[in-house]
């Protein structure tokens, strides 16, 4: 088997694995928050974030590439004992049944939890096979604001309410047969995904006129980003970046034309790389230039508008892997999208049978 969803992961492993899965769009502290709880709580050895391509409960309007989002999971995350990747990418799945499965497969001696926040409790019904997800691997929920014992009142936990361990059996779990689940009462954290988007201002372009309604048609502004890139490059070249990648995104995202990646041998190079770019775009009449992470230099972000700026120190531009994670995202788009699979195999114990009879309710597609 040649699949490596999990880079530098033997598939011998044995280890206490949580699964924390989501478009994390964008990834945050109440994401970080859950893991370190699941760490402690449950004992596990390590927890994985599986970044989705994209949510199939949710509108791709607002979503971030697939590789800013893990770059920025990865930035957030940065702990000895979490990784970030994109598994679905390499496994061909989408729906998370499908991607526990996968992941068993290949990881066949691993002891997976599935982690989420108790808010997810309500809405699993919607989820494709979720009552084989409780078959298939023991689930973990955290409190969340505003969702705590309350949720156990929703429909999927009440059908597994005779399968559910207590707070302080909670470190036997990784090692139970399924189904099994646990609820985790802990200290609540407010962030969200959701607020964190609605809270971000809307990217604004250069001011102009209006455009009438009878003659609504927009610009092309292909020649400008082009342009743009060339001076972009042509800074770049003069301040001796190394290793210079350009990444065309038009078709693909709505937030840029083109994506710049380069590095500098030194954390000193990188702000001065990113500082004389910014000045060389604001000479040019661009205005003002955001440019963020100067601080540490690991890694900076220059943003002119229709060109996205990376420049990376070497040891940082090989942890985050934007390069990777685009070519990643251009072969999974060329490949069909395998439909959510319900596998007789994941509900074989009688006992699951009957706990979990399956009544004429509405069966959506799930993340």
């Amino acid at each position: 088997m040649s699949l490596h969803p999990m880079p530098g992961v033997s598939r011998a492993t044995t280890r206490r694995i949580g699964l924390l899965g989501g478009s994390f769009n964008p990834a945050h502290a109440g994401h970080l928050h859950i893991s370190l709880e699941a760490l402690k709580r449950l004992g596990l050895d390590e927890v994985w974030w599986l970044v989705s391509p994209q949510n199939p409960l949710k509108s791709g309007d607002g979503m971030e590439p697939l590789p800013t989002r893990v770059a920025r999971a990865r930035r957030i995350a940065r702990h000895p004992h979490i990784r970030v990747e994109a598994p679905e990418l390499v496994l061909g799945t989408r729906y998370t049944l499908d991607t526990v499965l996968a992941l068993k497969r290949v990881y066949r001696h691993a002891k997976f939890v599935w982690l989420m926040g108790a808010d997810i409790l309500p809405q699993l019904v919607d989820w494709a096979g979720w009552r084989d997800l409780f078959a298939a691997v023991p689930i973990a929920a955290f409190a969340r604001p505003g969702w705590g014992y309350t949720a156990l009142a929703a429909p999927a936990p009440r059908t597994f309410e005779r399968f559910r361990l207590q707070a302080t059996e909670a470190r036997r779990l990784a090692t139970c047969e399924p189904p099994a689940w646990c609820f985790i009462p802990s200290r609540l954290d407010e962030h969200s995904a959701t607020a964190i988007r609605a809270a971000r201002p809307p990217r604004t372009r250069s001011k102009g006129k209006t455009i009438p309604a009878q003659t609504r048609t927009l610009p092309d502004r292909s020649k400008d980003s082009d342009a743009l890139l060339e001076l972009v490059r042509q800074s770049l070249d003069d301040n001796k970046a190394e290793d210079v990648v350009v990444i065309d995104l038009k078709g693909k995202s709505a937030f840029a034309d083109y994506m710049v990646i380069a590095s500098g041998r030194s954390t000193r190079q990188v702000v001065a790389i990113a500082e004389n770019l910014a000045d060389k775009l604001k000479q040019s009449g661009r205005g003002y230039i955001p440019v963020e992470g100067k601080q540490t230099g690991d890694w900076v972000l220059v943003d002119a508008g229709d060109v996205i700026v990376h420049l990376f120190r070497p040891e940082a531009r090989t942890f985050y892997a934007l390069e990777k994670m685009w070519a990643l995202e251009d072969e999974a788009a060329a490949k069909p999208v395998k439909k959510a699979t319900v596998k007789k195999a994941a509900v074989k114990k009688a006992v699951v049978k009957k706990a979990a009879a399956k009544p004429a309710a509405r069966r959506k597609r799930a993340p």
